[in-house]
């Protein structure tokens, strides 16, 4: 296909841009999936830089509902004094799914790039 593009005269960044890139787009859409589901969930940089709890991302508190497996740490002490007869795998289950849900919307919408692009690949006769 590129060679078919030389000889039609198209330049490096019309084969790039119009036949590479979309060739790829499958390639793309998977590693800014990946990439964005790896930042989604990274709470190493915030547990280490911010000290303000009003501050942490939402998997930082996750993790600490998780490790600690006290849901109630997250809370105030008025707020936790309130909720104190909350069942702990409950709160653990919400959190968890709180994180991922917008995840799990986000994935659909980029699907359909992952088969585009496995059928684009493909040489029409």
């Amino acid at each position: 296909m590129e060679e078919s593009a030389k000889i039609d005269g198209a330049g490096h960044f019309t084969i790039m841009w119009r036949i590479m890139v979309p060739l790829a787009k499958a390639t793309i859409a998977v590693v800014v999936l990946f990439y964005s589901i790896g930042m989604w969930n990274s709470w190493f940089n915030a547990s280490i830089f911010l000290m303000d709890r009003s501050l942490f991302p939402l998997q930082l508190f996750l993790r600490e509902v998780l490790i600690r497996n006290d849901p109630l740490a997250v809370l105030t002490a008025a707020e936790a004094a309130e909720l104190a007869d909350l069942a702990h795998i409950l709160v653990q289950y919400a959190t968890i799914i709180a994180a991922t849900l917008p995840l799990l919307l986000f994935y659909p919408f980029a699907q359909k790039h992952f088969v585009k692009g496995v059928m684009i690949g493909s040489i029409k006769g």
